[in-house]
């Protein structure tokens, strides 16, 4: 059996990588990509932890995350569709629309 360390340490570095695209990047499309991967490495950890415990609640959490975060994909993606449409740019800067 793997150690829980070794998940906690997989987590960990895919939540780094993660946070860097979302901080890093100037592109919708990459800074999305880079929010899924935040996402799914909390749901390594919430199983790895379930797993180590014995229970299922990890598991359970890791399933709505998964169900959340493909709603999310949904809008997100037409968002895409239609900035791409008005606009013809998917950078971040070049975005105002949404500015109050």
């Amino acid at each position: 059996m793997v150690p829980l360390s070794w998940y906690i340490i997989l987590g960990v570095v895919l939540f780094v990588i993660g946070a860097a695209g979302v901080l890093v990047r100037r592109n919708i499309l990459v800074v999305l990509m880079s929010l899924e991967l935040l996402l799914n490495s909390v749901n390594i950890n919430f199983i790895a932890f379930g797993r180590y415990y014995g229970d299922f609640r990890g598991q359970i959490f890791a399933i709505f995350v998964i169900a959340i975060t493909a709603a999310e994909v949904a809008v997100a993606l037409g968002i895409l569709v239609a900035l791409v449409r008005n606009k013809s740019t998917l950078k971040v800067d070049e975005v105002t629309m949404m500015k109050g």
